[in-house]
């Protein structure tokens, strides 16, 4: 079975979309988890400084 050429150019547009969608996504993940440190880090500056 033959793919046309409009076929060919649509499968290749979903993947392309959907590539562009994870790469999103992976960046998202990089700056939650980037925000997660530094409130880690902040959290623990925090204590070190408190007195009991």
């Amino acid at each position: 079975m033959k793919l046309s050429v409009l076929s060919r150019l649509a499968i290749l547009i979903l993947v392309a979309g959907s590539a562009a969608g994870c790469a999103n996504t992976i960046r998202g993940v990089g700056k939650d988890a980037a925000s997660a440190v530094d409130a880690t880090q902040s959290a623990g500056r925090d204590i070190s400084r408190s007195t009991y």
